[in-house]
C-alpha cells in the first residue's frame, strides 16, 4: 500500500485563489497532457495557468531546500569535534 504524501502546498487555497479546481490541473498534468489542451478544455488562460504551474513548483522547491538544510545541520552536529595541537617545539 503506496504511502500517502502530504502536499507542500495548500491545494484549496490555491483554488480558491485563482478560482479553479487546482486537484483536477495537478490530475491532468500528471497524465501528460500540455498547457495548452488544459487551457482549451478547462477554459483558464494560458498565463494563469502558467502562473499555477509557477507556484506548486515554488512550494515544492522550498519543502526541497529546507529539507536539504535541515539534513546539512544534522550531519555538521553529529561530527565529532578533533581539536589539532600543535607540538610543542
Amino acid at each position: 500500500m503506496p504511502k500517502i504524501k502530504s502536499s507542500p502546498f495548500d491545494a484549496r487555497a490555491l483554488s480558491k485563489k485563482y478560482r479553479t479546481s487546482v486537484a483536477k490541473l495537478i490530475k491532468m498534468w500528471k497524465n501528460g497532457q500540455s498547457d495548452v489542451e488544459i487551457a482549451t478544455l478547462t477554459g483558464i488562460d494560458l498565463l494563469t495557468l502558467r502562473q499555477i504551474k509557477t507556484d506548486i513548483e515554488m512550494a515544492h522547491r522550498k519543502l526541497r531546500l529546507a529539507k536539504r538544510k535541515e539534513a546539512l545541520a544534522k550531519a555538521q552536529a553529529s561530527l565529532p569535534h578533533q581539536i589539532f595541537l600543535r607540538p610543542l617545539i
